[in-house]
């Protein structure tokens, strides 16, 4: 439900529409974990999370570099690491399968630590939501996870596509609001498969000026 909250604007300018945060309940279905030399994962029971993220992991950090995301650094600046944990749901993952025309992708293809359950639309889920873990960790989502050419290279590859490089290119464009989420670590811990998770999703609106 919307709220018009008229008190915070002068009668002159337009109202802002305002979304009450809300919680909904999801599950870690599957955990990964990558080497620190690969971006690919494989499957694990559990991930240890310091304020670093996952510990030995190729995205393990308190800072990182920067890359094509981040235009406005120079590439290779120094910066904080706001993408220590990726999430993907397994619906979405099937929905750009279908776009690409392969029987299914894996979550560890394109580098996820978690794979969660129940919540719908996972990749839309807002900047500063925070997933309470059962055992104690909490994490802090930043943002969607933007689809990129290197990811589409290891599908074609694995998926057995003929042309890798068309496969690269397509992935972008079928992953669009579908690739999930990018995390960091706001409260360490243990997260074990099949864990409950309490997801807090904090009050939207949107900024139009």
């Amino acid at each position: 439900m919307q709220e018009t909250n008229l008190e915070l604007f002068p009668s002159a300018e337009p109202a802002v529409d305002i979304v009450p945060g809300h919680k909904l309940t999801a599950r870690a279905a599957a955990l990964y974990a990558a080497p620190s030399d690969h971006f690919e994962t494989r499957r694990v029971e559990e991930l240890r999370l310091s304020f670093d993220g996952i510990e030995g992991d190729f995205h393990a950090g308190a800072t990182r570099r920067s890359g094509g995301r981040e235009p406005w650094y120079p590439r290779g600046t120094e910066m904080r690491n706001e993408r220590q944990l990726s999430l993907v749901a397994a619906d979405e993952l099937a929905i750009v399968a279908e776009r690409m025309g392969i029987a299914e992708i894996k979550p560890e293809w394109i580098g996820a630590n978690l794979l969660i359950e129940g919540v719908p639309h996972l990749s839309m889920l807002p900047a500063g939501s925070l997933l309470f873990f059962k055992g104690g960790v909490t994490i802090k989502i930043d943002a969607q996870n933007g689809p990129c050419r290197f990811s589409g290279r290891s599908v074609a590859e694995h998926a057995g596509m003929t042309d890798h490089e068309a496969g690269a290119l397509l992935f972008p464009k079928a992953a669009k609001r579908l690739r999930g989420l990018v995390a960091w670590v706001e409260k360490p811990g243990i997260i074990r498969t099949g864990e409950e998770i309490s997801v807090r999703v904090p009050e939207q609106w949107i900024y139009r000026a």
